[in-house]
């Protein structure tokens, strides 16, 4: 059996949405959404959450999460997410005395990805042997990237793709963007690159709903009108 563990970061500092990682989304805290997702695929030997801070590590117990300590290194804002992921799988082995096979990143601020998103990432990346690293990203839709211009100062535009621009939409090929919704990799790779764009990443797409990571307030107010929409019932 393979011994996952999911591993949810989630420091306490955020300057675009302070405390992003824990405000009200339907009626409970932001990362709850995405613990219950990952309890839910019942994949994982351990679902952690790796925090500096303390309220959310309260919250993160009470939504079901283990929480058996705080991370205690890369919590600042410099640090890359790889980074942080990596120090709290360090500290998970140390703390439960075991080697995890794979190790599957989840971004706390993705609420609409839910459990059935995660299980078929799990299972492309189990069935598409031998990957070693596994990116998700979204394909991008009425906002067309081939038609993507700078602005000079005097108002000129300079084309990303200026091949594109005779093209109808249609006959153009689609482009992904990665998103951090569901990251996952081979620990002994990861631990090796240091990054999950480790050698011979692959991308795994899904849905662009699922994909949304939540930055800033624009971010919010989509998710939560996405989420009106498509039903996701409020926790009380």
């Amino acid at each position: 059996m393979v011994n996952r563990i999911a591993i949810i970061p989630a420091r306490g500092g955020s300057r675009r949405i302070p405390r992003k990682n824990v405000i009200p989304f339907r009626g409970r805290p932001m990362i709850g959404w995405t613990i219950a997702a990952a309890l839910e695929t019942e994949l994982f030997s351990q679902v952690l959450v790796s925090t500096d801070d303390v309220e959310i590590a309260g919250i993160a117990r009470a939504e079901g999460a283990a929480v058996p300590f705080l991370r205690n290194a890369k919590a600042d804002d410099f640090s890359a997410i790889s980074d942080a992921t990596l120090h709290a799988l360090g500290q998970a082995e140390a703390h439960w005395h075991t080697r995890f096979d794979t190790t599957v990143q989840l971004m706390a601020n993705c609420p609409l990805r839910g459990s059935h998103e995660i299980a078929a990432a799990v299972s492309a990346f189990e069935k598409c042997a031998p990957r070693d690293f596994q990116i998700s990203a979204f394909e991008f839709g009425w906002m067309k990237p081939w038609w993507a211009m700078r602005l000079q100062p005097d108002g000129q535009p300079d084309w990303l793709f200026p091949q594109a621009l005779d093209a109808r939409s249609q006959d153009l090929d689609p482009l992904y963007c990665p998103t951090g919704a569901i990251w996952i990799a081979r620990t002994e790779a990861l631990r090796s690159a240091g990054t999950f764009y480790g050698p011979g990443y692959v991308i795994e797409p899904i849905n662009w709903e699922a994909a949304i990571d939540i930055d800033d307030s624009n971010d919010l107010r989509m998710a939560e009108a996405l989420a009106m929409l498509s039903g996701t019932p409020e926790t009380k």
